[in-house]
């Protein structure tokens, strides 16, 4: 009885030295999907989970539920409903967003006080997953999004066609190599054209190899592409861009049940890392 006493005890150390590993993934999966899962996400948003694929694609960008990670601009607060309760025990959620007063007074300045205003609300409606997201404001035409070497993920949807139209891309991706630890993951969501367009287009779209190249200037390495959110369907030839499709319909009446037929855009899921 003794022997098989120790055995057992054994085997229960040599369990308990192999555990750690496996227990922190099925936390984090676990995690990650009550996130997703989460009541406090608006309707309107979890709808969008079939286009935005939120698990596969931070799952892709190797997201872990202890790293400092920095959004970019998180817009209506979309991602923000998953990443600041997923985040908030063991990480730091940092929404960075534009500071309107680095913004010459006019509609931009208007549009980015009402954006920050109402996330800022958003986050103060929900103690309970918001309570710890930090909002940092920053210069798009000098960005600074933390002290250098701090974040492990940066992380930003569908806005680099809008930093091209500005002339602010290669601004942005130096400031995300700065705040990056080396080894830190840069991960870009944006809708992808069908070829290289030029930086004044109009259309929402980008070349995929574009964003490749503005990275790598950055000092980034290419680490890997994923097609978690193509779509086939996306033509990319509409009147009115990209916005022609949802969720934004800016037809509005116009052919309507086509373009939801489409779905949303074509986009590339690029994932960069900091030497």
């Amino acid at each position: 009885m003794r022997r098989i006493a120790t055995l057992a005890t054994a085997l229960v150390l040599a369990a308990s030295a192999c555990a750690p590993t496996v227990v922190r993934t099925d936390t984090a999966s676990t995690s990650l999907d009550a996130a997703i899962a989460g009541s406090w996400r608006l309707p309107v948003n979890t709808a969008r989970d079939q286009y935005r694929r939120p698990r596969p694609t931070l799952n892709f960008f190797g997201v872990r539920p202890n790293h400092t990670v920095i959004e970019i601009t998180p817009g209506s607060g979309w991602y923000s409903e998953i990443l600041a309760p997923y985040l908030r025990d063991n990480g730091r959620y940092i929404a960075a967003v534009v500071d309107p007063a680095t913004i010459k007074a006019g509609r931009s300045r208007d549009y980015q006080q009402k954006t920050r205003t109402d996330l800022e609300a958003k986050y103060a409606a929900g103690p309970a997953q918001y309570d710890r997201v930090e909002v940092v404001a920053y210069d798009p035409e000098a960005p600074r999004f933390g002290p250098a070497n701090s974040a492990d993920v940066v992380l930003t949807f569908r806005n680099v066609h809008n930093w091209r139209m500005a002339g602010q891309a290669e601004g942005m991706f130096r400031g995300f190599y700065h705040v990056l630890k080396p080894g830190g993951t840069l991960g870009v969501v944006e809708h992808r054209a069908k070829g290289d367009v030029p930086a004044d287009d109009k259309s929402g779209y980008v070349g995929q190899a574009q964003v490749i190249a503005m990275a790598q200037a950055a000092g980034f390495r290419f680490n890997g592409a994923s097609e978690i959110n193509a779509n086939k369907l996306d033509t990319k030839d509409y009147p009115d861009g990209v916005w022609t499709l949802p969720p934004v319909l800016r037809l509005k009446g116009k052919n309507r049940d086509k373009y939801l037929a489409i779905g949303e855009s074509d986009r590339m899921t690029l994932r960069f890392v900091k030497p």
